[in-house]
């Protein structure tokens, strides 16, 4: 049973609004939570991915393996690779997928890293890929090189 079906149906007024209807902090009837069902869900309070109206929204995916908790590789190539597939896992989940991609944010450790990450991005975001921002951020962990957050079309 989904949120949606536990919760009473909401006004008309609010679905074409697009409003907070059904409570307080509820938008049941227009977001769905992702989860992938082969790894345990975020112990942060996030969600690993929101459909709605026709989109999916992933949280950032970093270059950790999800079943093992470890690092895929210390350099920015390897954690890129493991990003990109933590992405598909949840877009998948979703009943999406890399092809459906419209817009992806990058952010990266060190800017010096761009080439390398850029030619694992090549060789996996399929054509046409999605818009794309690249950042030079800290990240949550000194060891983490990269993250990947993307939106894509949700079927």
């Amino acid at each position: 049973m989904t949120l949606a079906e536990e919760r009473p149906a909401a006004p008309t007024a609010c679905r074409r609004r697009r409003r907070r209807c059904g409570g307080p902090g509820t938008l049941a009837d227009v977001k769905e939570v992702v989860s992938r069902t082969d790894v345990p869900s975020p112990a942060l309070p996030f969600s690993a991915g929101i459909k709605a109206n026709g989109f999916v929204f992933t949280a950032g995916q970093v270059g950790t393996d999800p079943r093992t908790g470890q690092l895929a590789g210390p350099d920015v190539g390897t954690q890129t690779r493991q990003a990109i597939d933590n992405l598909r896992a949840i877009l998948e989940a979703a009943g999406s997928s890399l092809d459906q991609l419209v817009k992806t944010t990058v952010f990266l450790a060190d800017m010096g890293t761009f080439e390398a990450m850029n030619a694992v991005y090549r060789e996996l975001i399929p054509e046409p890929r999605p818009g794309r921002s690249t950042i030079e951020a800290r990240l949550a962990r000194p060891d983490l090189l990269v993250e990947i957050e993307g939106v894509a079309l949700a079927d």
